[in-house]
């Protein structure tokens, strides 16, 4: 008995057709937005003009005529706006990359420890997270600067440990003088990566189809690290310095992190990871009692069950708060100016007055925030896909 096939549905473009309604009302609202938009940017170009107000973004190509203070590329004043903003980018993305991580370290070891069964690990966890979260950034900022400038010594008096300095300039410390064997200790170090990836991969399945526990941090750093120094003795092992000294005004020589930078950091990170740490311990909480009492039938002990049994399963909760943090951390950076960091946001104020170009300066300013916060969220996004429970 054959049966027929049903026949294929047609579009319809009558009124009386949801679908073709629908269409109708998006594109209407579409055309609405854009209108809207277009007479937002015209009234403003109009009234610009009638003031005698210059626009557009050629004054990106003209000379700065300021100096940046601190960067990680070398700029002078006969460079263009557009560098100096590539500048404060880079200096922008310096804080919130090595923020994002450390923030991740310390507020999942803060977030971890209030599960500690030892009650003072416990008291000074919870007393960590409910200072820093509730004193706002801003003031946390000014709060780091003040110390960073105020209390510590001049440079002549610097606290010196072996060849670090530390003192009202910031940091000084020993930098390697750069040669092709640290070229090569890179691409060990990549090369370990790889493999410490790998094993973990092994040893996670290994665990999970013979119940055998093997090592998931010592032995996995233990090889990023072999083969990075085995990668810096095939290049001749240099081991050339540049090593600090006090000078006559300043600590000259060798690298330095200026208080600028180590006060935005230190309060970035320290407000971030309190916040941090409670959506480690509520992705914690949400793993059932029983997968705990699992693991000590298992014969795991405290470490192993949290590392192995409680965290993982607990990601699928911890990664979108997760990314809000990450979020809101690249973004409260930009209080970095009320301290004199030269950010982006410090760049753009600087162009602002020296060029009346507001709106082209806050436009570019605006466009970065939103392509590194959606540059963020998309690789979260691609990660927790990744973490996420799979049903079978």
């Amino acid at each position: 008995m054959s049966t027929s096939a049903s026949p294929p549905k047609t579009k319809s473009w009558s009124w009386r057709s949801q679908a073709f309604r629908g269409l109708v009302y998006q594109v209407l609202a579409l055309g609405l937005l854009a209108l809207g938009l277009w007479y937002l940017g015209h009234n403003t170009l109009l009234n610009m003009r009638e003031r005698g107000i210059q626009s557009g973004y050629d004054f990106l190509v003209q000379t700065a005529g300021f100096d940046i203070g601190e960067s990680l590329m070398n700029f002078d004043s006969n460079e263009s706006y557009l560098k100096a903003f590539w500048v404060g980018l880079s200096n922008t993305l310096r804080v919130a990359i090595l923020g994002i991580a450390l923030t991740t370290i310390l507020g999942t070891l803060v977030g971890v420890g209030r599960f500690s069964r030892n009650a003072l690990v416990r008291g000074l966890c919870m007393a960590y997270v409910e200072f820093f979260r509730n004193i706002p950034i801003l003031l946390q900022l000014l709060m780091w600067y003040l110390l960073f400038t105020e209390l510590l010594p001049d440079a002549q008096d610097a606290w010196q440990v072996g060849a670090v300095f530390l003192s009202k300039g910031g940091l000084s410390f020993p930098v390697p003088i750069w040669a092709d064997g640290h070229a090569w200790a890179a691409i060990g170090l990549v090369a370990g990566l790889l493999l410490a990836w790998l094993y973990r991969r092994w040893a996670v399945a290994q665990f999970e189809s013979t119940g055998r526990v093997r090592s998931m941090f010592w032995l996995p750093l233990g090889l990023l690290l072999a083969m990075g120094v085995l990668g810096w003795l095939l290049g001749g092992a240099p081991t050339a310095t540049r090593v600090p000294f006090k000078g006559e005004f300043a600590i000259e020589e060798g690298g330095s992190l200026t208080p600028e930078f180590m006060a935005v950091l230190l309060g970035l990170v320290l407000y971030t990871a309190s916040f941090v740490a409670e959506v480690v311990r509520a992705g914690i909480q949400s793993v059932p009692l029983g997968q705990s009492e699992a693991a000590a039938a298992l014969g795991l002990n405290r470490q192993q069950e949290m590392r192995l049994v409680m965290l993982p399963q607990a990601l699928r909760v911890i990664i979108p708060p997760m990314t809000n943090q990450y979020l809101n951390l690249t973004k409260n950076s930009s209080l970095a100016v009320a301290i004199g960091y030269p950010d982006v946001v410090s760049i753009a104020n600087t162009a602002i007055n020296q060029t009346g170009r507001a709106v082209e300066c806050i436009s570019i300013v605006m466009l970065i925030y939103l392509t590194t916060s959606l540059l963020t969220s998309g690789f979260m996004n691609w990660y927790n896909a990744r973490a996420a429970i799979k049903e079978r």
